[in-house]
């Protein structure tokens, strides 16, 4: 579809609904079954009756309509529903406690709610709830007897809706959605994203990985996330792609979906990508001499003959078993969120299995970056997409520096926070607070701006780069701080240091082996770069929606909990 014609998001899912009316839209999968199968045509019959009731409920064009729920087919035909109706979608992360979902109703202002059971029992018996300001809530798969808490079933508003609902079309500049991003740290932030801004984001994604009839993308990170909002749902709907949700997330239903459906691609973050490569190198280790001689031959040829470009059918003919675990069809995983560790990029594509690893932020639609594989590099994130500018600013004698986007599918701007959109939108330039280089086009990154540490010798460090030389070690999670961002000292008290704090697998295992790792890896970097302790921390990592550290709240709880005689030195 030349969505350059179109002048909002709904006018194009609306002709692509029409235009693709009899191919598959959407399977929703539970365990060994399937929920729903629908058709354009079908998906379309299901939206508009709930669009309608919307309607009679009192959503107007420009209204808020926030939707909460796990990946599922009512939410695509919710947010297609409040989109037609002109509405102005508010996706909230279903992982939030029922306070945190009231705080950012609240600042939504949205006057719908499309809400599931659970979660709504959960937001109903929160403080503050008696100040909701929703006036129609509609409530999704409610047991027969369950308390509804003045809430009515979506199935029966969606039911008794009578009528054809108005379609209210919008405009470029006009909003879209309101979609929350509260980053590694600081305050949720409402990004208003315009018509424009999704439609120019799937222009340029589509440009260098497109659908068509007959792709099946498999849904697994929230919906309610920049990146699958986008590559799970729009992408593929103006596309006539089919997108595949499956209401059971643990790893054996995920690995039986790849051939059930034959899925051409997956979006994942970097820790689930990180466990997909451990269980693979596992079952190569333990196949017999011989077979993992022959292997390694086949991975070396493939990995030779697909230097300049995949070749996805060599690969599958090259590593057949390989590629049937995963279906027989998967172009790519797609990933984002955080950053991947280059030997693991590089493990997926010697296997003919390409990750199309980038970088983006919620104030930039979704991706600035990302690998268009012509050729591969693990070493960074990819190129500007079309459209898109990025630049360097104030660039250090390494040419480190912010990195900065400017393009269509930069935000509006914050929610009613107009003195942090002034910041961060400088002369039309998004100010992205996190450092990088250009290389030959392509953009490598190295931590953000604010995690950056100057030693007394004026040397710059990147807490998230000196991280990379610490991949591979048997650890559950594990970050790199400042002792003095840890414990809080005055000026001048002592000199800065790097702490590595790590969850390990075996509480057991002597700290004297942890050290002798730890040493081997840290005698690769410079001097100034060297952690000089590490510390042992049992608990999990805060993270955000994306699975990003919290480092903030981190540094938090091991600053009440610990001293900095917790601090094994090296």
């Amino acid at each position: 579809m030349a969505l350059e014609n179109y002048a909002s998001l709904q006018e194009a899912l609306r002709d692509a609904l029409e235009r693709f009316a009899n191919h598959v839209c959407l399977i929703e999968a539970d365990r060994d079954h399937e929920n729903c199968r629908l058709t354009y045509r079908q998906f379309k019959e299901a939206a508009l009756p709930l669009a309608c009731a919307l309607q009679d409920a009192g959503l107007e064009a420009g209204g808020r309509a926030a939707i909460i729920m796990t990946n599922q087919s009512k939410w695509l035909i919710s947010a297609y529903a409040i989109l037609y109706s002109g509405g102005v979608l508010v996706p909230l992360d279903y992982k939030l406690t029922g306070e945190e979902h009231l705080a950012l109703l609240a600042h939504s202002r949205a006057s719908v709610l499309i809400v599931e059971y659970p979660l709504w029992r959960a937001i109903a018996r929160s403080e503050g709830f008696n100040q909701l300001g929703a006036k129609t809530v509609l409530v999704t798969e409610a047991p027969p007897e369950a308390k509804l808490y003045g809430a009515q079933r979506w199935e029966q508003a969606r039911d008794s809706a009578r009528g054809e609902p108005e379609f209210r079309p919008r405009q470029h500049s006009e909003w879209a959605a309101i979609v929350y991003s509260s980053g590694t740290g600081g305050r949720p932030k409402g990004c208003v994203m315009t018509h424009e801004n999704y439609l120019e984001q799937c222009w340029s994604l589509t440009r260098w990985y497109p659908f068509w009839p007959g792709v099946r993308y498999l849904s697994i990170l929230p919906t309610n996330h920049a990146i699958d909002f986008m590559v799970g749902f729009i992408g593929p709907f103006v596309c006539g792609a089919t997108v595949v949700h499956l209401r059971a997330l643990r790893p054996q239903y995920v690995q039986e979906a790849f051939p059930r459906y034959g899925i051409t691609y997956v979006s994942v973050v970097p820790m689930v990508l990180k466990n997909i490569e451990h269980g693979l190198r596992e079952r190569f280790a333990a196949l017999p001499p011989s077979k993992r001689r022959l292997l390694d031959f086949l991975i070396g040829m493939n990995r030779f003959l697909t230097r300049s470009r995949p070749r996805p059918w060599l690969s599958r003919l090259l590593l057949r078993d390989v590629h049937k675990a995963f279906g027989g069809q998967l172009r790519a995983l797609i990933v984002g969120g955080a950053s991947s560790e280059p030997r693991t990029l590089q493990f997926f594509y010697d296997l003919g299995l390409p990750v199309a690893n980038g970088y983006g932020l919620t104030e930039a639609c979704t991706a600035v970056t990302v690998n268009d594989l012509k050729p591969f590099r693990a070493d960074t994130v990819g190129r500007p997409l079309p459209g898109i500018e990025v630049r360097i600013l104030n660039p250090d004698a390494d040419g480190i520096g912010e990195v900065a986007v400017r393009g269509k599918t930069v935000m509006s701007h914050y929610l009613d926070d107009p003195e942090l959109t002034a910041e961060t939108i400088v002369d039309g330039w998004l100010l992205t607070g996190d450092l990088g280089r250009m290389d030959a086009g392509h953009l490598q990154l190295f931590g953000r701006k604010k995690n950056m540490i100057v030693t007394e010798g004026g040397k710059n460090i990147y807490p998230e780069d000196v991280e990379t030389f610490f991949e591979g070690l048997a650890m559950k999670e594990f970050c790199i701080f400042a002792s003095g961002y840890l414990w809080p000292q005055p000026a001048g008290a002592t000199a800065e240091r790097l702490i590595l704090v790590m969850r390990v697998p075996d509480a057991q295992r002597p700290d004297g082996e942890w050290a002798r790792e730890i040493a081997v890896r840290n005698r690769s970097l410079p001097d100034f770069k060297r952690v000089s302790g590490y510390l042992l921390w049992e608990q999990e990592f805060p993270r955000t929606a994306s699975l990003k550290i919290k480092r903030d709240v981190l540094a938090e709880q091991i600053r009440r909990q610990l001293g900095r005689d917790a601090v094994k030195p090296l």
